[in-house]
């Protein structure tokens, strides 16, 4: 594809979008009730099988009728035209007849051959006998013929002959032998009458001087059409009063199963809803009623278990509170106790000076730990009090950085911040802010294998957001979900020895949805991965989406795209200017130099509309043989969840 065409391509398609999405739109009402209403589905779906049937009826039985009238109609003209050919035939031959037996008189056969009102008197003869039903048409078999007095054309009734007789009809007998002819037509007159249809049977025959002509009998089907009328108006009404009786009908039967349904239905929201009374409502004895008769056994079976597992919550909540609470008692003893040993560790042999600095150290993991789950029991009791007030994210962010610093500098971290110039502004409890990002950033550090850490601020619309992006082991399929969850090791089989007690992440997502925002991650095998902390500006509102996708660009799959947009804008990867979205390459060695950040990320940041809410936890499986061996990601596979 050429540069044009591509470019007219890529200018087409938001077009294209835009105006099905315009199409779409009013009808997004009516798709959603089709979609929600089975009563209305089945109404519909009758109401048109309905009306399908009696189409079919109706035009087998229009078909039948119409048959049937044609056929008699048929039978009658054929017995009728039949005897008049014999009439005129016998006429024409008694005349003869008369004419040689009155002599040999040479001025009588000649008045008898040429009598101008023999075709007149036959015509009306034959026609004098219909009254009405048919009318009766003398043509000369010779065209020439026609413009003699006495061989002209004859017509009664006031029809037009040579409209209301084709030509095909008129050659067909002029080739025939002398038998019967017939087609149907319409009559037309020579007056105001309208024209009508009609049947047309017509005989070459002889007349009274033996020269040729052509008889005609046209009979009028006016009065079968009008049978066929009546026909048709009443198969189409009784078509509609059953189609609306068959939908009246469905409506009602549809009715007794729905209404049932939706009783259920809004009984069993209720019950999520937490209003664990509620019960359907069961009369009479058939399925319905056993249906609403289960239900509400297994509602009252339900309640039952919710409130034992309630008791039980509650219970493990209080333990787990006091126990936390008796606890700090006692280690506060054996912290200061602990203390002394351990700045007397000078005067001890080597043995007892590192079992002194091992107590100190795991009795800062153990305090931590009990803070940690102090912290949980709040969240579970609810008792978890937010403390919001206008806070700019970028300070929040600079004291966490200053605080993991010196993690950093052991680990050979970068810790770099974009998207920082201009003012990221919201109402949140920032203790609980900058314990979450703490948390995300020192866990980039300890697993980004001494590669670069991104730390992303973006605001738009309704929210602001921040995103802590590392190139390390990254996340394997299913992990990403399971990241939040308390005391979560990746390898359960191996110790935990990062020193982090499990519970970070856990925590850091109740604070999330303490301001009701979202706390996502996604991550890909060697890729790094990505978490993103998305807050409402203001306390109260909704999120809707998120200034920062939660998939970064410089992914595997983002980086196949910009490939594939950047093959469909007719720029090889080759080419200067391919690179219209460059992605940033993040260095496999420590203190090598690191490539800079995207240029689309010190843009001014967009709200992602894709973005959903929920976890949004993602991971993209990693492609054999790409990125780090597994061995290298096996002697990596360290404990998230600090």
């Amino acid at each position: 594809m050429s540069r044009s065409r591509g470019g007219r391509f890529l200018q087409s398609g938001p077009a294209l979008r835009l105006f099905a999405r315009w199409v779409r739109r009013p009808l997004l009402p009516s798709l959603r009730l089709w979609r929600r209403n089975i009563q209305l589905r089945v109404v519909v779906g009758s109401l048109l099988m309905s009306l399908g049937v009696v189409l079919l009826l109706g035009f087998v039985v229009m078909w039948q009728v119409r048959n049937g009238l044609l056929d008699a109609k048929q039978e009658a003209a054929q017995s009728q035209a039949a005897g008049g050919f014999d009439v005129a035939e016998e006429k024409a031959r008694t005349v003869a007849g008369t004419g040689a037996g009155a002599g040999d008189s040479s001025e009588i056969r000649a008045a008898a051959r040429n009598s101008t009102n023999w075709r007149t008197e036959l015509v009306e003869q034959l026609a004098s006998g219909g009254r009405q039903a048919f009318h009766v048409v003398a043509l000369s078999a010779d065209s020439d013929d026609e413009s003699s007095i006495n061989r002209g054309p004859r017509a009664s009734g006031g029809v037009n002959q040579s409209a209301s007789v084709p030509q095909k009809l008129r050659d067909a007998i002029d080739e025939g032998t002398g038998k019967a002819y017939k087609a149907f037509v319409r009559i037309t007159y020579t007056d105001a009458q309208d024209p009508e249809p009609g049947l047309v049977i017509g005989k070459q025959l002889n007349d009274n001087s033996g020269q040729p002509y052509q008889l005609y009998y046209l009979f009028p089907l006016t009065q079968e059409e009008e049978s066929l009328s009546l026909v048709k108006t009443t198969l189409a009404t009784a078509g509609v009063f059953v189609v609306v009786l068959f939908g009246g009908i469905a409506w009602l039967v549809v009715r007794q199963v729905v209404t049932p349904v939706r009783m259920a239905a809004g009984v069993a929201e209720r019950l999520s809803a937490g209003r664990l009374q509620e019960r359907m409502k069961v009369t009479g004895e058939d399925d319905i009623a056993r249906l609403g008769e289960a239900f509400n056994k297994m509602a009252q079976n339900l309640q039952v278990k919710i409130q034992q597992l309630e008791e039980l919550s509650r219970l493990q909540r209080r333990f787990v509170s006091d126990v936390s609470h008796e606890l700090r008692t006692p280690l506060t003893t054996v912290r200061m106790a602990a203390d002394v040993i351990h700045e007397a560790r000078a005067d001890f042999d080597p043995v007892t000076a590192r079992s002194a600095e091992l107590l100190a150290g795991q009795l800062d993991r153990f305090e931590s730990l009990l803070a940690d789950l102090l912290e949980i029991s709040r969240f579970d009791a609810g008792a978890a009090a937010l403390e919001a007030e206008p806070i700019d994210l970028r300070e929040v962010v600079r004291r966490v950085i200053e605080g993991a610093e010196p993690l950093a500098e052991r680990k050979g971290t970068r810790v770099r911040v974009t998207g920082d110039e201009q003012p990221v502004i919201a109402e949140a409890d920032a203790r609980r802010v900058e314990r979450v990002l703490r948390n995300l950033v020192v866990n980039a550090v300890e697993h980004g294998e001494g590669r670069d850490v991104v730390v992303r601020l973006g605001a738009a619309g309704g929210a602001v957001a921040v995103a802590v992006r590392d190139y390390g082991v990254g996340l394997k399929p299913g992990e990403a979900t399971r990241v939040f969850n308390r005391f979560w090791r990746a390898d359960p089989a191996r110790a935990r020895t990062t020193g982090g007690t499990g519970l970070g992440l856990s925590i850091a997502v109740e604070d999330a949805r303490l301001h009701g925002g979202w706390l996502q991650a996604w991550g890909e095998p060697g890729g790094g991965s990505q978490f993103r902390l998305t807050l409402p500006r203001t306390a109260d509102e909704s999120l809707r989406g998120s200034p920062i996708p939660l998939e970064p660009e410089d992914s595997r799959r983002g980086r196949e795209r910009a490939e594939a947009d950047s093959r469909i804008a007719g720029n090889g990867p080759g080419r200067p200017d391919s690179g219209a979205h460059r992605l940033s390459t993040v260095p496999a060695q420590p203190g090598a130099e690191r490539s800079p950040l995207p240029a689309a990320s010190r843009a001014a940041p967009t709200a992602d509309p894709t973005a959903l809410p929920g976890s949004g936890a993602r991971v993209v499986a990693r492609p054999a043989g790409d990125g780090d061996s597994s061995s290298q990601a096996e002697r990596k596979d360290i404990t998230r969840g600090h």
